[in-house]
C-alpha cells in the first residue's frame, strides 16, 4: 500500500474521518425531503462534516447514506495520505505529483468479496430497498446515482471506463437510467454497442472506495482504466469479482452495485434533475433503460450520495482539486512554458472559470495559453472563461484574479472568443430551440488579463509589500488577526 494510504474501502475510510473529528452521524432524517436539505445546507457551509444518515423512516437500521463526503482539505487528505495542512494549490499540486509517480497498477480477480454478501436476481430484485433521496425538491425522480461510477467496456478495444454519470432509478426498482453526455468516454462505449444495435452492458457502483469515486469523476486520457490509476496511487491492485451477467469487474468491497444492460429500443422519460451548473438546464426527455440482471450489497449498506447543487458545492470543491494539476499538465504537454499554476474555480463549477498563471516569455504567450486551456481535454466540455494573470497572482483566490481582469486587461482589446465549442444539455445558456435540434455548442472568452507584454516593464507597481517584507510584516503584526 502507498505511503500514507491508511485505510481500504469506503468503511475504513470513514473509521479515519471519525478519528479526525470530521463525521457527523445523523438518526431519522427522511430519503424524501430530510437528506437532500441537509446535503444543500452541508454543501454551502465552508469545513462542514461529513454526514452518515441511519435510522431512516421505512428502512431497517443500518441501511445508511453518506452526503458531503469529500468536501473538507482534511478529508481530501486522508483519501490520498497526505498532510492535512497544506494549502488549496499545494495539496492539489501533491495530488497531482502523487499520481505522476505512481505506476498504473491493473486491477486483479478474486473469487470473493463483501459486495457479494447478499445477491438479488429476477423478481427479487428491488432498487427501493435503499433509502436513495430525493435530493432536491423539484427532481422527477430519486437518484441512486450520484456519488458512485458506472463502469463500461469498449466493445472494440476491451478497455474498461470508470465514469461518474447521474443514474435514476425507475418507479418500477427494477430499471435504471443511464444518462451520459455526447462525448463522454461511457457514452462513446454506449453509442458503439447501440450502432450494432445491440444492449450495452453496463454497471453502476453507488458505493465504494473513496479513491475509485474520484478517479471516475476525473479526466483521465482515453483508453485509461481508472482503476489501473487508483491502484496506482494506492501502491497496489484493486481486487475486483467478475460480473455474473455482464462479465464486467465489480470492487470486490463496494457497498452497492447494479448489474444489466442498457437497450437502445428501451426508452422512457428521465430527468428533471438539478445539476452541476445550479440549475434544470437538461429539463427531461427519453433516455435509454438499463435492464437490472443483478443487485449487490453489503450488509448494512452505505449509499453514497454526492448531489450537485448550486455551485460552489461538494462536486465543484473536489473537482477543483483534481481537474486543476490535470489543466497544467495539459498545458506543459502542449509546449505552454513557465505555467505557473492553474485553478479550476469552484464557483464555475471547476469547468467554466478557469485561471491560469504564467511568467511571461514573449508576444502572445497569454493568448496560446488560454486558447489551449480552453480546448484541451479537461478544459474542453462545458467550459466558459479563461483567465490567463501573472504569476504575481494567487489563482486560487477568486478576488485577486477578478483584481487582475479589471485592472490589466481592457474589453475591447484582451478579450478573444471562441465559436462552437463543445458544451451539453446541461448548459443553461443554450436556447430551448437549439437544444431540441441538437446545437450542444457554446462560446469561449479568453481573457487576458497580464500586464501588456510589450509595456510591461512600464506597467504601474502594485501598491503591496514584497513577500519578504509581509513575512515580516506578519511576524511582528500577526498578533492582531488574532481574536
Amino acid at each position: 500500500m502507498s505511503e500514507g494510504i491508511a485505510y481500504r474501502g469506503l468503511r475504513e475510510w470513514l473509521a479515519l474521518v471519525d478519528q479526525a473529528g470530521q463525521l457527523q452521524k445523523v438518526d431519522g432524517a427522511s430519503w424524501e425531503e430530510d437528506i437532500g436539505m441537509a446535503t444543500e445546507i452541508l454543501h454551502h457551509a465552508p469545513g462542514s462534516p461529513a454526514a452518515l444518515f441511519d435510522h431512516i423512516p421505512g428502512y431497517p437500521t443500518g441501511n445508511r447514506v453518506l452526503a458531503n463526503g469529500l468536501n473538507s482539505k482534511e478529508r481530501l487528505a486522508i483519501t490520498f495520505g497526505l498532510p492535512s495542512d497544506l494549502s488549496s494549490f499545494e495539496l492539489s499540486s501533491r495530488i497531482a505529483a502523487k499520481a505522476r509517480n505512481s505506476k498504473y497498477l491493473p486491477f486483479e480477480y478474486v473469487q470473493d468479496g463483501p459486495v457479494l454478501e447478499n445477491v438479488h436476481t429476477g423478481d427479487d430484485i428491488n432498487i427501493w430497498e435503499f433509502p436513495v433521496p430525493r435530493w432536491h425538491d423539484q427532481d422527477k425522480g430519486r437518484y441512486i446515482g450520484t456519488g458512485g461510477f458506472n463502469i463500461t467496456r469498449d466493445p472494440d478495444e476491451g478497455w474498461f471506463n470508470l465514469g461518474t454519470y447521474r443514474v435514476m432509478g425507475d418507479s418500477d426498482g427494477r430499471h435504471a437510467f443511464f444518462y451520459v453526455s455526447p462525448g463522454k468516454h461511457g457514452r462513446i462505449h454506449r453509442d458503439k454497442y447501440f450502432a450494432r444495435r445491440e444492449p450495452c452492458p453496463v454497471v453502476v457502483v453507488a458505493g465504494a472506495d473513496p479513491l475509485l469515486f474520484l478517479a471516475g469523476c476525473t479526466e483521465h486520457p482515453y483508453g485509461l482504466c481508472e482503476y489501473e490509476w487508483a491502484g496506482g496511487m494506492r501502491g497496489e491492485p484493486f481486487q475486483v469479482i467478475k460480473g455474473q451477467f455482464t462479465g464486467l469487474p465489480i470492487p470486490a468491497d463496494a457497498e452497492i452495485v447494479l448489474e444489466g444492460f442498457a437497450h437502445y429500443d428501451d426508452l422512457k422519460e428521465e430527468g428533471p434533475f438539478g445539476e452541476w451548473t445550479g440549475y434544470y438546464a437538461s429539463s427531461s426527455r427519453l433516455e435509454p433503460r438499463i435492464e437490472i440482471k443483478a443487485v449487490y450489497h453489503r450488509n448494512n449498506p452505505i449509499l453514497v450520495g454526492s448531489p450537485p447543487n448550486r455551485p460552489p458545492d461538494e462536486q465543484s470543491f473536489y473537482r477543483s482539486f483534481m481537474r486543476s494539476p490535470l489543466l497544467k499538465e495539459e498545458l506543459e504537454k502542449a509546449g505552454v512554458p513557465d505555467v505557473q499554476a492553474v485553478w479550476c474555480h469552484e464557483a464555475g463549477g471547476a469547468r467554466m472559470f478557469v485561471a491560469v498563471a504564467i511568467k511571461q516569455r514573449y508576444p502572445g504567450h497569454a493568448a496560446q495559453a488560454g486558447h489551449i486551456a480552453a480546448s484541451c481535454h479537461v478544459g474542453a466540455y462545458c467550459g466558459r472563461y479563461v483567465v490567463v494573470v501573472d504569476e504575481d497572482i494567487d489563482v486560487t483566490n477568486l478576488e485577486e484574479v477578478i483584481w487582475a481582469m479589471c485592472t490589466r486587461s481592457d474589453p475591447a482589446t484582451s478579450i478573444d472568443i471562441i465559436n462552437r465549442a463543445w458544451s451539453t444539455h446541461l448548459d443553461p445558456r443554450i436556447s430551448p430551440e437549439d437544444k431540441e435540434k441538437g446545437r450542444l455548442w457554446n462560446s469561449r472568452a479568453i481573457i487576458d488579463a497580464t500586464r501588456p507584454y510589450d509595456w510591461r516593464d512600464q506597467f504601474p507597481a502594485v501598491n503591496m509589500p514584497a513577500p519578504e517584507l509581509r513575512r515580516q510584516g506578519m511576524e511582528k503584526w500577526g498578533y492582531l488577526l488574532k481574536k
